[in-house]
Protein backbone atom coordinates (compact mmCIF):
# COMPACT_ATOMS: atom_id res chain seq x y z
CA UNK A 1 0.00 0.00 0.00
CA UNK A 2 0.95 3.70 -0.92
CA UNK A 3 -0.18 6.31 0.67
CA UNK A 4 -3.04 4.75 2.12
CA UNK A 5 -3.73 3.36 -1.40
CA UNK A 6 -3.80 0.26 -2.63
CA UNK A 7 -1.42 -0.72 -5.87
CA UNK A 8 -2.79 -3.70 -6.90
CA UNK A 9 -4.84 -2.47 -9.87
CA UNK A 10 -3.53 -2.04 -13.10
CA UNK A 11 -6.13 -1.59 -15.57
CA UNK A 12 -4.92 2.02 -16.14
CA UNK A 13 -2.05 0.78 -17.98
CA UNK A 14 -1.39 -0.10 -21.99
CA UNK A 15 -0.48 -3.32 -22.95
CA UNK A 16 0.29 -3.59 -26.97
CA UNK A 17 0.92 -6.65 -29.16
CA UNK A 18 1.00 -7.38 -33.00
CA UNK A 19 1.17 -10.78 -34.88
CA UNK A 20 2.99 -10.49 -37.49
CA UNK A 21 5.37 -12.80 -39.50
CA UNK A 22 4.90 -15.63 -37.56
CA UNK A 23 6.03 -13.98 -34.46
CA UNK A 24 4.24 -12.21 -31.63
CA UNK A 25 5.80 -9.20 -30.46
CA UNK A 26 4.16 -6.90 -27.13
CA UNK A 27 4.89 -3.88 -25.34
CA UNK A 28 3.84 -2.30 -22.11
CA UNK A 29 4.47 0.67 -20.03
CA UNK A 30 5.60 1.17 -16.10
CA UNK A 31 2.62 2.81 -14.33
CA UNK A 32 1.54 1.09 -11.42
CA UNK A 33 -1.35 3.27 -10.16
CA UNK A 34 -3.51 3.21 -6.95
CA UNK A 35 -6.15 5.71 -6.76
CA UNK A 36 -4.30 8.75 -7.39
CA UNK A 37 -1.08 7.50 -6.22
CA UNK A 38 1.56 6.44 -9.46
CA UNK A 39 4.63 4.42 -9.12
CA UNK A 40 6.95 3.32 -11.88
CA UNK A 41 7.47 -0.58 -11.27
CA UNK A 42 10.54 -2.48 -12.91
CA UNK A 43 8.54 -6.00 -12.92
CA UNK A 44 7.07 -5.91 -16.33
CA UNK A 45 3.57 -6.06 -17.34
CA UNK A 46 4.68 -8.45 -20.31
CA UNK A 47 6.28 -11.97 -20.33
CA UNK A 48 7.66 -15.51 -21.73
CA UNK A 49 6.35 -18.31 -20.09
CA UNK A 50 6.81 -21.32 -22.12
CA UNK A 51 5.99 -21.22 -25.77
CA UNK A 52 3.64 -18.21 -24.52
CA UNK A 53 4.30 -14.74 -24.18
CA UNK A 54 1.61 -12.41 -21.54
CA UNK A 55 1.34 -8.91 -21.12
CA UNK A 56 -1.64 -7.68 -19.10
CA UNK A 57 -3.62 -5.69 -16.89
CA UNK A 58 -6.03 -6.03 -13.96
CA UNK A 59 -3.55 -6.67 -11.29
CA UNK A 60 -0.32 -7.13 -10.82
CA UNK A 61 -0.64 -10.43 -8.80
CA UNK A 62 -2.53 -12.02 -11.32
CA UNK A 63 0.38 -11.35 -13.83
CA UNK A 64 3.19 -12.64 -11.69
CA UNK A 65 0.96 -16.17 -11.05
CA UNK A 66 0.68 -16.51 -14.70
CA UNK A 67 4.15 -15.74 -14.83
CA UNK A 68 5.42 -17.92 -12.49
CA UNK A 69 2.26 -20.33 -11.43
CA UNK A 70 0.38 -21.25 -14.64
CA UNK A 71 2.08 -24.65 -15.87
CA UNK A 72 0.63 -24.08 -19.23
CA UNK A 73 -0.50 -26.98 -20.89
CA UNK A 74 1.18 -28.71 -23.83
CA UNK A 75 0.23 -27.24 -28.02
CA UNK A 76 -0.96 -30.62 -29.24
CA UNK A 77 0.01 -30.87 -33.28
CA UNK A 78 -3.43 -30.24 -34.97
CA UNK A 79 -4.83 -28.15 -32.88
CA UNK A 80 -5.54 -24.86 -33.78
CA UNK A 81 -4.03 -22.03 -31.67
CA UNK A 82 -7.75 -20.82 -31.42
CA UNK A 83 -9.07 -24.20 -29.83
CA UNK A 84 -6.03 -24.53 -27.96
CA UNK A 85 -6.67 -20.99 -26.25
CA UNK A 86 -10.59 -21.82 -25.44
CA UNK A 87 -10.16 -25.53 -24.97
CA UNK A 88 -6.80 -25.88 -22.94
CA UNK A 89 -5.17 -22.74 -21.81
CA UNK A 90 -8.06 -20.70 -20.43
CA UNK A 91 -8.59 -23.91 -18.09
CA UNK A 92 -5.64 -23.98 -17.09
CA UNK A 93 -5.49 -20.43 -16.17
CA UNK A 94 -8.57 -20.48 -14.02
CA UNK A 95 -7.42 -23.56 -12.22
CA UNK A 96 -3.93 -21.08 -11.81
CA UNK A 97 -5.64 -18.07 -10.42
CA UNK A 98 -8.24 -20.26 -8.33
CA UNK A 99 -5.18 -22.07 -6.66
CA UNK A 100 -3.51 -18.38 -6.84
CA UNK A 101 -6.21 -17.13 -4.49
CA UNK A 102 -6.95 -14.49 -7.03
CA UNK A 103 -10.25 -15.92 -9.14
CA UNK A 104 -13.12 -14.25 -7.27
CA UNK A 105 -17.11 -14.79 -8.34
CA UNK A 106 -19.54 -12.27 -8.59
CA UNK A 107 -23.60 -13.53 -9.29
CA UNK A 108 -22.44 -16.81 -9.82
CA UNK A 109 -20.03 -16.15 -12.17
CA UNK A 110 -16.66 -16.83 -12.11
CA UNK A 111 -14.25 -13.87 -13.14
CA UNK A 112 -10.65 -13.32 -13.78
CA UNK A 113 -8.16 -10.26 -15.75
CA UNK A 114 -7.30 -9.27 -18.55
CA UNK A 115 -4.41 -9.82 -20.87
CA UNK A 116 -2.66 -10.62 -24.29
CA UNK A 117 -1.17 -13.80 -24.79
CA UNK A 118 -0.17 -15.07 -27.89
CA UNK A 119 1.54 -18.15 -29.73
CA UNK A 120 2.34 -19.69 -33.00
CA UNK A 121 1.86 -16.42 -34.63
CA UNK A 122 -0.81 -15.26 -33.07
CA UNK A 123 -2.31 -13.13 -30.78
CA UNK A 124 -5.38 -13.37 -28.70
CA UNK A 125 -7.08 -11.17 -25.84
CA UNK A 126 -8.83 -12.72 -22.72
CA UNK A 127 -11.14 -11.05 -20.78
CA UNK A 128 -12.44 -11.23 -17.50
CA UNK A 129 -15.09 -13.81 -17.95
CA UNK A 130 -12.11 -15.89 -20.00
CA UNK A 131 -13.75 -15.16 -23.35
CA UNK A 132 -10.73 -15.52 -26.23
CA UNK A 133 -10.99 -13.03 -28.67
CA UNK A 134 -8.40 -12.67 -31.95
CA UNK A 135 -8.80 -9.29 -33.35
CA UNK A 136 -8.89 -8.91 -37.36
CA UNK A 137 -5.61 -7.01 -38.70
CA UNK A 138 -3.18 -8.86 -35.81
CA UNK A 139 -3.53 -6.01 -33.30
CA UNK A 140 -4.70 -5.72 -29.93
CA UNK A 141 -4.10 -3.73 -26.88
CA UNK A 142 -5.71 -3.89 -23.18
CA UNK A 143 -6.06 -1.08 -20.68
CA UNK A 144 -7.08 2.61 -19.95
CA UNK A 145 -4.76 3.36 -23.23
CA UNK A 146 -6.20 1.09 -25.66
CA UNK A 147 -8.02 3.13 -27.65
CA UNK A 148 -5.56 5.59 -28.19
CA UNK A 149 -2.95 2.70 -28.96
CA UNK A 150 -5.24 1.28 -31.72
CA UNK A 151 -5.84 4.44 -33.69
CA UNK A 152 -1.68 4.70 -33.11
CA UNK A 153 -1.18 1.37 -34.36
CA UNK A 154 -4.00 1.21 -37.40
CA UNK A 155 -2.19 4.47 -38.60
CA UNK A 156 0.52 3.12 -39.21
CA UNK A 157 -0.15 -0.45 -40.91
CA UNK A 158 3.27 -0.38 -43.11
CA UNK A 159 5.92 0.72 -40.56
CA UNK A 160 8.07 -1.95 -38.27
CA UNK A 161 5.92 -3.72 -35.51
CA UNK A 162 8.46 -2.08 -32.80
CA UNK A 163 7.69 1.45 -34.40
CA UNK A 164 4.14 0.41 -34.35
CA UNK A 165 3.99 -0.56 -31.03
CA UNK A 166 6.10 2.37 -29.70
CA UNK A 167 3.74 4.76 -31.14
CA UNK A 168 0.99 2.78 -29.61
CA UNK A 169 2.30 3.28 -25.87
CA UNK A 170 3.47 6.92 -26.66
CA UNK A 171 -0.09 7.82 -28.30
CA UNK A 172 -1.46 5.99 -24.77
CA UNK A 173 1.09 7.52 -22.32
CA UNK A 174 0.12 11.04 -23.78
CA UNK A 175 -3.31 11.21 -23.76
CA UNK A 176 -4.21 8.82 -20.64
CA UNK A 177 -2.81 9.64 -17.04
CA UNK A 178 -2.88 6.14 -16.33
CA UNK A 179 0.03 5.14 -19.00
CA UNK A 180 3.48 5.77 -18.15
CA UNK A 181 7.17 5.06 -20.07
CA UNK A 182 9.22 3.69 -20.10
CA UNK A 183 7.89 0.61 -22.29
CA UNK A 184 8.83 -2.82 -22.53
CA UNK A 185 9.33 -4.90 -25.74
CA UNK A 186 9.35 -8.48 -26.08
CA UNK A 187 9.40 -10.84 -29.12
CA UNK A 188 8.08 -14.31 -29.22
CA UNK A 189 9.38 -16.04 -32.00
Amino acid sequence: RVSGRSMEKVNVTCIVGIARAGRVIMGADSAGIGGLDKRIRIDCKAFINGELIFGGTTSFRMLQLLQFSLSPPPIIEGTTPYAYAVKALVPAIRHCLKEGGWAKTESGQEQGGTFLVGFRGRLFTIYSDYQVAEEAGGIAAVGCGDAYAMGAMHALPDADPEARLRAGLEAAAAYSAGVAPPFTFITLP
